[in-house]
């Protein structure tokens, strides 16, 4: 821990949000210096969904800046909330999952996280650990820590109660629940996106109630998809997963929109502020082409999650299939054993995730063989067929029998 507390709050609030309260969190990472000792930053992760993309990343690689300032990462695995599921952002009760199913979800969250933090160094616990052994009086106390009036501040519970959609008793638990993690975890500090900034200061105000010193929140922005339009979402289809191949990440960033490129440096490529201002002055005064800094952002996404080499790779990859029209040299063998149906094809081969998702793709004039696009979803291919498949812009297949 040997960077000073300058130097440590340049980095840490890159990108935040919000800090709350902001002198607050220079005192504890002054008096975290002075007396070596690291400060516990916790973030709680909820895994209802088990495929992560770089959205995810934006409060993960906040985590893992406190990392490397010498601090202890706790990555609280939110098994036992599952089972509540977190009311955030939703107009309707969020289905509820077993621990078992939320500890299946968490290998796969750990596996891809570690794309970002060092696994090495950070903590991991499970909630359950405590909040399965709370007692009934115990939960009684822990409700009466705060009052229906003020969970009802929270703006998706007030739009539910304002449109009569019921609100379940137990959703009021979750901000609760995740408070308590705080006190078990004597957090000094957590991190979250800006849609859980009220279970973060319920945290705050737990560990007041209990006697402990207060946790600083810091909030990060919410990474807008590739769209520029909605929230990065896997069910919006605007998302680059953090196990994307190089190719598709790199194609995907390429295809933003040039006025998120400046929060994508900052959030999706975590720039300091001094790149960004020279990328904010390039696009002032007109000094590069767009889709100059575009390119240069997707380079810097790739190394991240692969390595330089990778993005060079993809670059390369990119300006040879979209850009020349060209068909890449590595492309995978697909070998029919009997007929079938093209939206079979594209799933068994790993080309798209699912049937349903080639569907789609079929209907948006996406998928083409040897160059012609194909419109019937019930689209046969024979055993006696040879042929390029492409779906998408950068997807391609050799089929054959």
């Amino acid at each position: 821990m040997n960077r000073s507390l300058d130097e440590q709050f340049e980095l840490i609030s890159r990108g935040a949000e919000e800090i709350i309260p902001e002198q607050e969190l220079r005192d504890k990472i002054e008096n975290s210096i002075k007396n070596d000792k690291p400060l516990i930053v916790k973030l709680g992760c909820d895994p209802s969904r088990p495929d992560l993309h770089i959205g995810h990343s934006v409060v993960l690689r906040k985590l893992r800046h406190f990392q490397d300032l010498g601090h202890q990462a706790v990555l609280v695995i939110g098994d036992f909330t599952a089972m509540i599921g977190d009311p955030t952002g939703r107009n309707k009760t969020r289905p509820q999952l077993t621990i078992e199913d939320a500890r299946d979800n968490a290998k796969t969250y750990l596996d891809q996280a570690g794309a970002v933090l060092n696994m090495d160094t950070v903590r991991v616990v499970y909630n359950s650990k405590w909040l399965n052994e709370m007692s009934f009086s115990e939960v009684i106390k822990l409700s009466s820590s705060t009052t229906v009036a003020r969970m009802l501040e929270r703006d998706d519970f007030n739009k539910r109660y304002d449109s009569e959609v019921p609100i379940s008793l137990h959703e009021f638990l979750y901000p609760l629940a995740q408070a308590q993690d705080s006190v078990e975890l004597v957090s000094d500090v957590e991190l979250g996106g800006t849609d859980q900034k009220f279970n973060l200061l319920m945290g705050r105000n737990l560990q007041k109630i209990v006697g402990q010193k207060p946790q600083c929140i810091l909030t990060m922005p919410i990474l807008e998809g590739t769209d520029g339009i909605e929230k990065m979402s896997k069910s919006y289809g605007n998302d680059i997963g953090i196990s994307d191949s190089a190719n598709d990440m790199y194609g995907k960033t390429l295809s933003i929109p040039d006025n998120i490129m400046l929060s994508w440096f900052t959030l999706a490529a975590d720039v300091d502020k001094n790149y960004l201002d020279e990328v904010s002055q390039k696009l002032e005064d007109g000094s590069i082409n767009p889709m100059g800094l575009k390119r240069e952002l997707a380079r810097k996404i790739v190394t991240l999650y692969h390595d330089e080499n990778k993005a060079i790779e993809a670059e390369n990859h990119f300006n040879k299939v979209t850009v020349s029209k060209g068909v890449p040299d590595d492309i995978d063998d697909y070998q029919l054993k009997e007929d079938d149906l093209l939206v079979n094809i594209i799933a068994d081969s790993g080309l798209l995730n699912s049937k349903s998702e080639a569907r789609r793709m079929i209907k948006q004039s996406a998928v083409k063989i040897d160059g012609e696009t194909v419109t019937d979803i019930h689209h046969k291919v024979k055993t006696s067929d040879s042929f390029i498949l492409k779906v998408g812009k950068r997807k391609f297949l050799k089929v054959s029998g």
